[in-house]
């Protein structure tokens, strides 16, 4: 009782609003100015929570932590200040309420007016006019140049054209946000331009904010767009700091086709090859047929050149097994593990990486620290984690497949004939198993890529047995797919049962056959791996862009095919992705099996 009027008297003496909460969370006493904050006639007794929408946990915690709360009340921002009233850290605390309403709209008028970098690209521009009549060039790119002004005049941007088919904005806080609350709506309205392509009209916008100055937002900005074409296109980037925010995204890649960007990049990877004491090649840990035939048709590009050249891979699963023996049986190609790369790796060695961009994930993220040269060969789209500063970089989202890239440097850098069946097959098979046997995510170049190897020796029907598997893999497949649900219209979804060594080659092949189902859109297929990792494949026909959906959970990929690993139980990785496109999607079906 006494140490209650003790605190009723110094929060009487305080001259500014101020209240003494117990170890409960109740109000114990306030000051008089208390009514500043809070129009409510004695709070005494009242629970802190109910009055501030803070808990008392958070209070104590900021007490500790030497920090600082702030809340709304009365069209007014209050700074509270939490303190203990004693040494023992479970004695009553003090909350002083200190107005900073005027800093607090200062701060956000501050951050309204200051300024973004927007460069917004034309994607496939040169295709774009390729295909229209040279009559009607003019007028397409009119229109193209009205919709960017019309865009920027709506928010109050300035804009700047500085080459045919780029832009510069320059635009406040306040009207990105009402662009990221409207999804960035110009990304809709351009397509809506006529044109004679057989491709819609789409833009890539890189923006840059909060930076130290506008020239540094200006690098952010330039780095927001380079991740934009990197992914693909038709969307926007928003690099705010450290902070990266998508939008968009939804149109399928345009197929790029003029192939000198192929022979340009041939020529420079030999000198490089050419320049360097030894080569290795490596792809993503537990690599698939794209990452190791990659691997196995640059072993062709770099072993005549009398530089030693390995093939670096850890373990591999038992869809790569038949061709993995292939290749050894013929004693040809230098296979080796982490343990000899690190002991082998000189500072002028190349790392050419493959099917992968992310260091993260490859075979030997430590022989990418090591080196300073290193090349990048993926089909994959750009993601935020990429190798720093690889010398020379080919990253086209467009191509089908790793295999289809590496292919088309060949093309250019050796004879068909050098070119020996193996390696040919080895290239095929990975373009194969990356267009589910060519039926997604193929264009005109994919096939010309395959002729190419069919002519250079590649049997489709010795390819095919690549893809042989045991009998207890084809069971487990088949019983994945026999206990398919569908929570969601148009969507198919199944778990693996059990750990499997080959889970992410069992999901993936379960998930494209659950596309050969009527109405079925999109498919989700969660297993665990020997390691107790949950494995996602997803697969789309193109309503619903799996790609963004991995991402959020980890993964990525492409539009119509993507993936994810995850630490929760397959069952839980369901039972969000599920969440997640009842969202997305909207109305739900009602369960039922296969």
């Amino acid at each position: 009782m006494a140490e209650k009027k003790v605190d009723k008297l110094i929060a009487e003496c305080v001259p500014l609003p101020m209240c003494m909460v117990d170890m409960t969370g109740k109000v114990s006493s306030a000051s008089p100015r208390i009514n500043e904050v809070f129009l409510y006639d004695q709070i005494e007794g009242t629970d802190i929570f109910a009055l501030t929408g803070i808990k008392h946990e958070q209070f104590i915690k900021a007490a500790e932590e030497d920090d600082q709360l702030l809340i709304v009340r009365n069209d007014k921002t209050f700074r509270i200040i939490p303190s203990f009233t004693g040494i023992e850290e479970d004695d009553n605390l003090a909350l002083y309420f200190l107005d900073v309403t005027e800093n607090e709209q200062l701060r956000e008028k501050y951050k309204e007016e200051s300024t973004c970098i927007a460069i917004v690209s034309v994607d496939n521009y040169d295709e774009l006019m390729a295909s229209t009549p040279e009559e009607e060039e003019m007028e397409l790119s009119s229109a193209i140049d009205k919709c960017v002004r019309t865009w920027a005049s709506n928010i109050n941007a300035s804009v700047t054209k500085y080459k045919d088919h780029m832009f510069l904005l320059v635009l406040s806080h306040r009207s990105l946000e009402e662009q990221e609350r409207s999804k960035f709506n110009i990304l809709d309205k351009v397509k809506q331009i006529e044109t004679e392509a057989d491709f819609p009209v789409t833009l890539s916008i890189g923006i840059g904010l909060c930076g130290d100055d506008p020239a540094m937002n200006d690098i952010y900005a330039d780095q927001a767009l380079d991740l934009a074409l990197g992914r693909g296109g038709d969307q926007t980037v928003v690099k705010n700091g450290n902070s990266i925010s998508y939008f968009g995204g939804k149109t399928q890649t345009v197929e790029k086709s003029n192939k000198g960007k192929s022979r340009i990049i041939g020529h420079a990877l030999c000198r490089l090859v050419e320049a360097a004491d030894n080569v290795i090649i490596m792809g993503h840990s537990n690599p698939d047929m794209d990452a190791f035939g990659s691997a196995v048709g640059l072993y062709k590009l770099a072993k005549p050149r009398n530089k030693k050249t390995y093939i670096l891979i850890n373990k591999h699963n038992e869809a790569l097994d038949m061709m993995y023996e292939a290749v050894k049986e013929t004693e040809e190609y230098d296979i080796i593990t982490n343990r000899k790369a690190l002991n082998i790796v000189k500072k002028n060695t190349l790392v050419i990486v493959v099917d992968t961009h992310r260091p993260s994930i490859t075979e030997c993220p430590r022989l990418l620290e090591i080196v300073d040269r290193s090349v990048v060969i993926d089909h994959h789209r750009k993601a935020e984690e990429f190798i720093t500063n690889p010398t020379l970089a080919y990253t086209e989202p467009y191509a089908s497949s790793t295999s289809e890239l590496v292919t088309e440097i060949l093309q250019y850098t050796v004879e068909s004939k050098d070119l020996t069946k193996l390696e040919a097959e080895a290239l095929l098979a990975g373009i194969t198993v990356d267009t589910n046997r060519f039926s997604v995510k193929t264009g005109v170049r994919t096939f010309e890529a395959a002729a190419w190897l069919k002519r250079a020796g590649a049997d489709t029907t010795d390819v095919k047995r690549f893809f042989q598997t045991n009998l207890d893999t084809f069971s487990t497949r088949a019983r994945c797919i026999a206990d398919a649900q569908f929570p969601v219209k148009g969507v198919a979804m199944s778990i693996c049962k059990g750990r499997n060594l080959n889970a992410q080659i069992i999901n993936s092949q379960a998930a494209d056959e659950l596309l050969t189902i009527k109405d079925i859109q999109a498919s989700f297929v969660a297993g665990m791996d020997e390691d107790g990792r949950t494995v996602v494949s997803a697969r789309s026909l193109g309503g619903i862009n799996v790609q963004l959906i991995m991402e959020k959970f980890g993964g990525g990929g492409h539009m119509n095919t993507a993936g994810a690993q995850m630490s929760i139980s397959p069952e839980e990785a369901i039972k969000k992705l599920t969440e997640k496109l009842q969202r997305l999607v909207g109305k739900t079906t009602e369960t039922t099996e296969n």
